[in-house]
C-alpha cells in the first residue's frame, strides 16, 4: 500500500471526490428554481401558453438535478463525523448550526413547496402556483447562502475565540457576516445562474441543432442568452473584488495563485504570469511568461501596490502553488471564453441569425454551446479548487491544522468507503445520463399543454 495515502490524504481525497461532484446538481437547481420563476411569471402577465408549456418542460428537469443532489449532498455531510471528528469538534458550536440552520431554514422550505410546485399544477391557482415556486427558489438560494457561511468562516474564524480546541461563539453576527461572507456568497450564488444559463442554452441549441421544436427553444436560447449577458460580465467584475479581498485575508493563498514567490519592491509593480513552471522546492519558477505590472494592477488598482511573495511565509504555511496557480487560470480562460460567446451570440442575434429560419444553420455556434455547458461547471470545479486547496495547510484558517483535523481511522477503512462512494456515484452518474436524455429525447408537450398554437414573443 502506498504509504503516502494515510488515513488523512485518503479522507481529503474522498472529501474532495464526493463535494466535487454533489456541486454538479444543486448549483442547477438553485439557478433553475429561478429561471422557473421567471418562466411562470412571464406566462401569469402576458397569457402566452409557450412560457407554461417551457415550465412544464423545464420543470423535469429541475426534479432530476434535485434528486441527485439530495441524494449526494445527505452522505457528505456525515462525513465531518466519520473522517474529521476532530474538526467537528473544534467548530461544531458553529459549523454546525450554519448546517443545521441550511436543513431547518432552507431545506425544509423546499420540500415543503415542492410537491406543490411539482403536481399543483392546474390543481391550484396560478398565483399560488408561482407562490410555490418562488418558495422552492428562496430555499435553494437560502442553502447555498448557509453553507457558504459556514465554509466562509473557516476561511475567516470571526465571532469568537478558540479555548481548550473549541471554537466559543461571542458574536454570531460577526461570524455570520465576516468579511469574507459578501464576496464569496455573492460569488458563488452568481455563478449558478451562470452555469443554469449555460445549461438551458446547451440543451436549447441541441434542439435547434437537430431542427426539433425550433421555435419553441429560441425562447430559452434567448432567455438564457440574456441571463449569460448579465452573469457573466458580473462574475468577472465580482471575482475582481473577491480577489482584493483574499490580498488582505489571505496573502499566501493570492501568492500561491499567482506563484508570486518575492515581495516587488516600492515603487515597482508585480507582474502577472500568464504561463510558469512553480518549483516548490527551490522556492521559484523554473520559468515564467508575465505580462509587467500587471498583478499590482489587478490586486491593488495601482500601478506600484505591493504583493506579498510566498518567500515572505513560512513553507510550511504555504499551500500547494501548482495546483491553485492552473486551477485559477483555468477558471479565469473558461470564464472569459463564456462571455465572449455570450457576445458572439448576441452579435449573431443583432444579424438576425437567429430568426426560425436562421438559427439551425448555425451549427458551430450551437455546438459550442453545447458545450459551454461542460465548461461552465468545469469553471467552477476549478474555482473551489483554487478556494479550499488555497486555504491549506489549515482547515480552520491559522487556527486548526488539516492534518491534526481527521478521525483517528484505519487507512483501510477510509480506503473502502471511498472506494464505495466512487462505485455509487459511477452509477448516479450513469442514472443522470440515461434518465435526462429520456426526458430531452421526449422533448416537451407542446399538444398536451397548449390547446391552439402561441406566437413566440422574444424574437
Amino acid at each position: 500500500m502506498n504509504p503516502v495515502l494515510d488515513t488523512v490524504t485518503l479522507s481529503r481525497l474522498q472529501f474532495a471526490f464526493t463535494i466535487m461532484f454533489h456541486m454538479l446538481w444543486p448549483v442547477v437547481t438553485i439557478g433553475l428554481s429561478l429561471f422557473l420563476v421567471a418562466l411562470e411569471g412571464l406566462w401569469i402577465r402576458t397569457g402566452e401558453r409557450d412560457y407554461y408549456v417551457h415550465a412544464r418542460f423545464w420543470s423535469r428537469l429541475f426534479v432530476l438535478f434535485t434528486a441527485l443532489g439530495v441524494v449526494t449532498g445527505i452522505p457528505m455531510e456525515f462525513q465531518f463525523g466519520t473522517n474529521w471528528s476532530v474538526f467537528s469538534v473544534a467548530g461544531g458550536d458553529f459549523f454546525g448550526n450554519m448546517l443545521g440552520f441550511e436543513g431547518a431554514m432552507a431545506f425544509m422550505l423546499e420540500a415543503t413547496f415542492l410537491g406543490i410546485m411539482l403536481f399543483g399544477w392546474d390543481r391550484v391557482p396560478k398565483k399560488v402556483h408561482l407562490f410555490a415556486t418562488c418558495m422552492v427558489a428562496l430555499g435553494a438560494s437560502l442553502s447555498a447562502f448557509w453553507i457558504l457561511v459556514a465554509n466562509s468562516w473557516m476561511q475567516v474564524p470571526a465571532g469568537g475565540y478558540f479555548e481548550n480546541g473549541r471554537f466559543v461563539v461571542t458574536d454570531h453576527i460577526e461570524a455570520i457576516f465576516n468579511v469574507d461572507m459578501p464576496w464569496s456568497v455573492t460569488h458563488m450564488w452568481f455563478a449558478c445562474l451562470e452555469i443554469t444559463a449555460f445549461m438551458v442554452g446547451a440543451v436549447s441549441a441541441w434542439y435547434i441543432y437537430r431542427q426539433k421544436h425550433v421555435a419553441f427553444f429560441l425562447t430559452s436560447f434567448k432567455l438564457a442568452l440574456l441571463a449569460a449577458l448579465v452573469t457573466a460580465p458580473l462574475q468577472i467584475f465580482i471575482g475582481d473584488g473577491l480577489g482584493r479581498s483574499i490580498a488582505e485575508i489571505q496573502p499566501v493563498k493570492l501568492a500561491a495563485m499567482e506563484a508570486h514567490w518575492k515581495t516587488n519592491p516600492p515603487g515597482e509593480g508585480a507582474p502577472f504570469l500568464v504561463a510558469a513552471w512553480p518549483d516548490e522546492a527551490a522556492r521559484e519558477n523554473r520559468w515564467e511568461v508575465s505580462v509587467p505590472v500587471l498583478l499590482s494592477i489587478l490586486t491593488t488598482h495601482t500601478f506600484t501596490g505591493e504583493v506579498k511573495g510566498l518567500r515572505d511565509f513560512p513553507p510550511e504555511d504555504c499551500p500547494p502553488i501548482a495546483v491553485n496557480f492552473y486551477a485559477f487560470r483555468v477558471m479565469v480562460a473558461l470564464g472569459t471564453a463564456l462571455l465572449f460567446l455570450a457576445l458572439w451570440t448576441t452579435w449573431k442575434w443583432r444579424r438576425g441569425r437567429l430568426s426560425v429560419e436562421g438559427a439551425p444553420g448555425e451549427k458551430r455556434l450551437m455546438l459550442l454551446w453545447m458545450w459551454a455547458w461542460p465548461a461552465s461547471l468545469l469553471t467552477m470545479e476549478a474555482g473551489w479548487i483554487v478556494r479550499e486547496v488555497g486555504r491549506q495547510p489549515w482547515v480552520i484558517y491559522g487556527v486548526l491544522r488539516t492534518q491534526d483535523s481527521a478521525s483517528l481511522v484505519p487507512v483501510e477503512a477510509v480506503w473502502s468507503s471511498f472506494a464505495a462512494f466512487v462505485v455509487i456515484y459511477t452509477m448516479l452518474l450513469v442514472v443522470f445520463f440515461v434518465v435526462g436524455r429520456m426526458l430531452i429525447f421526449r422533448g416537451p408537450d407542446l399538444e398536451g399543454a397548449s390547446a391552439k398554437e402561441s406566437p413566440h414573443p422574444i424574437r
